[in-house]
């Protein structure tokens, strides 16, 4: 219900932001041409407009959002051998992969995980679970840290955004159709854009959003599969493999826990069986693994 909610008050605030950008310009026309008909260039335009930039702005805060909500703490100098070897790990997989130096955290999940984030390639950010350092060896654990930088070498952070911000557009943009669709036809409405335009354009976006999460976790699964690969080739295959069934064998016990919501698609593990899941099977990602070695 809290997620619900807070989607609806952003949606809420998106509108009135609009409202007032159309208000101080002089464009309140923009979704309207002479009362009457949409003018579907220009919503489509706007619907762009909020949509790539509410997802750049969330990959520009990645980092800081990704620290805050995992409660990471970035490591400034080593303190600890399991630190140390960390840093040095990174740094290593790192040059190997053709990307700069990441962040090196560790965020305080006794549950196995880790996730890569930041905008840039070159200014990333790769953080451990203790739970992770406290139970993989130490080849189970470098071969999910090269999983990890296999996503800032992939680019997989930009290219989420972009997916992320052509749905969040169409979302948008046919959310509003329906909304104009239901004021103006049903509802009869032929003063301007009404509340049953207001408030069927946010019920949409709900129903639209979901469809636009399952396309956006598609592509997630995909890319795992990449990671892995890149990890296999940084590490070894047999320890990608390895940290795999590891994984599989914590997640069997009910010992998993997945990362926050926004963390999710950049995570060694996440949730498993559905439409929504950001990470394929691990049965099938050790498969595909296995295939790769052959």
């Amino acid at each position: 219900m809290l997620r619900i909610g807070l989607f609806l008050l952003t949606n809420l605030a998106v509108l009135i932001l609009v409202g007032i950008i159309f208000n101080i310009f002089g464009i309140g026309g923009i979704l309207q041409d002479n009362g009457v008909d949409l003018n579907l260039n220009a919503l489509l335009l706007l619907c762009a407009i909020f949509g790539f930039g509410g997802s750049f702005i969330s990959l520009l805060l990645s980092k800081t959002i990704a620290r805050i909500s995992t409660r990471t703490q970035i490591i400034e100098q080593a303190r600890s051998a399991d630190e140390q070897w960390l840093i040095e790990t990174v740094r290593e997989l790192s040059r190997k992969a053709g990307i700069g130096m990441p962040d090196v955290g560790i965020f305080p999940m006794p549950q196995a995980n880790a996730f890569a984030t930041g905008w840039n390639r070159n200014n990333a950010l790769v953080s451990v679970s203790a739970g992770l350092l406290q139970r993989f060896s130490r080849d189970e654990a470098r071969a999910v840290i090269g999983h990890e930088i296999g996503h800032v070498a992939n680019g997989d952070m930009v290219t989420l955004a972009l997916i992320q911000g052509v749905v969040n557009t169409f979302v948008m943009f046919f959310a509003r159709l329906v909304g104009f669709f239901v004021d103006r036809v049903i509802l009869r409405n032929e003063q301007g854009l009404g509340i049953g335009y207001f408030i069927t354009s946010i019920v949409m976006d709900i129903v639209f959003g979901f469809f636009a999460m399952m396309i956006v976790a598609w592509f997630s699964r995909r890319r795992e599969y990449r990671a892995d690969h890149s990890g296999a080739t940084l590490a070894s295959p047999q320890s990608m493999i390895a940290a795999l069934q590891r994984l599989k064998m914590e997640s069997d016990r009910g010992h998993e826990e997945p990362l926050p919501g926004n963390m999710k698609a950049f995570g060694i593990f996440g949730n498993m069986g559905a439409l929504m899941a950001t990470h394929p099977p691990l049965d099938d990602r050790i498969l595909a693994l296995q295939n790769f070695q052959k």
